[in-house]
C-alpha cells in the first residue's frame, strides 16, 4: 500500500507472508539516483514493515521494487507537488470514504450479507485521486476479536489481502481515520479496555504521517495536500458513552485534542481546511451518534469557529450509511458544510427516515441510500479557487455534484 507522500518522500507500507528480509529499491525520476534499504518483517508485527523512499523532489516519481518472500512487487510512486504562492495553483482531488465491511470467514458470521459491491474499489481508483481517505469503520471487528488482538490483526490481514482492493491500494496515497468499528465494539467509547492494543493495530496498519501527540495519543493529526489541509480527528478515544447525560463533561473529543484542533486551525493558511471524522458533526436531525448528543461541546466548538473567525473550514464524516451535503447557515458568516460519505460496500440505509429528508439544512437531491464514495475536488488559479464536492455509486456513476467559490468560505473583511 502507498501510504502518505510529503514533498521528499513518500511511505510504502508492506505486508509479507511471513517474517525475514524485506529489500526495497528504488531509482528517483529526477536524478536518476538509485537508493536502497533492508527491512527485518517480524512476526511480532505480523510481518508489517514501513519504508521511506527517500530522496524525492516535490512532483517526482520513482520506480521500486519489493524482493520478500521469494517474489517480487513492482510499482512507482510521485511526491507531493509543491507550488508558492506566486505560481498558478494545481488541481488537487481526494477521495473519500467509510464503511468496508467483509463477512467474516468464520461461522455463524461467515452467512452475513451485510457486505458486497467490492467493485467499488476499482471505480475508486479509475478517478486517479491523488489522495484517498478512509473516514473510520475501515474494517469491522467481530464480537471474538474484542478481547483478542491476535484475532483483531488476524481482520485485518484478512481484510487487506482482499484482491478486489489491491488496485486502489496503489492507485494513490492512503491515509485513515477510525470509527467505531474498526476502533473496537459498536458505539465503543473512552471505556473500550483494549483501545490501546487496537491504535497498535491501526499505526501498524495505516501509513499516515503521524498519530496524536507524544503525551496524547489518539489517531488525529493534521496533514496537507496541495492548498487543502487536513485535520483528521479521533472521536473514540476520549469518547464519553452516548447515553452519558448531555452535560457541559460530556465529550466527543477530549479537551487535549480540542485544544489541539483550534491551535492547528488557527496555525493554517490553507484556504480550504477539511476536518474529517468519523461521525456526524453539525447533522440535527442524526439519532444515532452524532455531535448533536454533545451539545455543550458542540456549541462551544462553534461559537469559538465564530469569534476566531476562522476562514475556509470546511467538514467531511462517514458512518450513516447514506450520503448527504449539509449547509449550516450561520448569521453574520459563511455557512458551514459538511459532506457525509458513506457506505463503501456495508449495507446501504436505503430510505432515510422522515427527518433526514427533511432537514433544512439539507442541500436538495444530495441525500442517497446507495453503496458510493466522495470525491472533494479543488481546481483553478490560487486566487480563483473552486471546490467541487462529488458522490459516485459503486460503479463509478455520478450521483450529485455541488461547487462552491472558495472565496465563499471566508468572513468578510472588516
Amino acid at each position: 500500500m502507498h501510504g502518505y507522500a510529503d514533498y521528499t518522500s513518500v511511505l510504502v507500507w508492506i505486508q509479507a507472508d511471513a517474517p525475514g528480509a524485506v529489500q526495497v529499491r528504488w531509482r528517483t525520476e529526477h536524478d536518476g539516483r538509485d537508493h536502497a534499504l533492508t527491512l527485518d518483517a517480524k512476526a511480532v508485527d505480523d510481518d508489517v514493515v514501513v519504508a521511506r523512499l527517500t530522496g524525492m523532489a516535490p512532483g517526482a516519481r520513482a520506480a521500486y521494487a519489493i524482493d520478500g518472500d521469494g517474489e517480487r512487487r513492482e510499482g512507482a510512486v510521485r511526491a507531493q507537488p509543491y507550488w508558492t504562492a506566486g505560481d498558478d495553483a494545481q488541481d488537487v482531488t481526494i477521495a473519500i470514504g467509510s464503511c468496508f465491511f467483509l463477512a467474516p470467514a468464520e461461522p455463524p458470521w461467515s452467512a452475513s450479507t451485510y457486505g458486497g459491491g467490492y467493485e467499488i474499489f476499482d471505480a475508486i481508483a479509475a478517478k486517479a485521486p491523488d489522495l484517498m481517505v478512509w473516514m473510520g469503520d475501515n474494517l469491522y471487528f467481530q464480537a471474538p476479536d474484542e478481547l483478542d488482538p491476535a484475532s483483531m490483526a488476524a481482520r485485518y490481514r484478512r481484510q487487506r489481502a482482499l484482491p478486489a482492493l489491491q488496485r486502489l491500494l496503489t492507485a494513490a496515497p492512503q491515509i485513515a481515520i477510525w470509527d467505531d468499528h474498526d476502533y473496537g465494539p459498536n458505539d465503543a467509547d473512552m471505556s473500550y479496555v483494549m483501545k490501546g492494543e487496537s491504535l497498535a493495530l491501526f499505526r501498524r496498519y495505516w501509513a499516515n504521517p503521524s498519530y496524536g501527540l507524544p503525551d496524547v495519543p489518539g489517531v488525529f493529526g493534521r496533514t496537507r495536500w496541495g492548498d487543502v489541509d487536513l485535520f483528521l480527528l479521533d472521536d473514540r478515544w476520549y469518547r464519553s458513552a452516548n447515553r452519558m447525560n448531555d452535560a457541559p463533561d460530556k465529550t466527543m473529543f477530549g479537551a487535549q485534542q480540542l485544544a489541539w484542533l483550534r491551535n492547528a486551525l488557527v496555525y493554517s493558511h490553507a484556504p480550504l481546511k477539511l476536518v474529517v471524522n468519523g461521525s456526524q458533526l453539525w447533522n440535527r436531525a442524526n439519532r444515532f451518534e452524532g455531535f448533536n448528543h454533545f451539545s455543550y461541546e458542540q456549541k462551544a466548538l462553534a461559537d469559538w469557529l465564530l469569534s476566531q473567525r476562522v476562514d475556509g473550514v470546511m467538514f467531511a464524516s462517514g458512518d450513516r450509511h447514506f450520503t448527504e451535503l449539509l449547509r449550516i447557515d450561520r448569521p453574520g458568516a459563511y455557512p458551514l458544510y459538511e459532506f457525509t460519505s458513506s457506505p463503501l460496500t456495508s449495507r446501504a440505509y436505503e430510505n432515510p427516515d422522515n427527518a433526514e429528508r427533511t432537514n433544512p439544512d439539507l442541500v436538495a437531491g444530495t441525500l442517497v441510500g446507495k453503496r458510493q464514495f466522495g470525491l472533494i475536488r479543488l481546481t483553478g488559479p490560487e486566487k480563483t479557487r473552486q471546490i467541487t464536492l462529488e458522490s459516485y455509486d459503486q460503479t463509478g456513476a455520478l450521483l450529485w455534484r455541488h461547487e462552491i467559490d472558495a472565496k465563499a468560505l471566508r468572513f468578510a473583511r472588516r
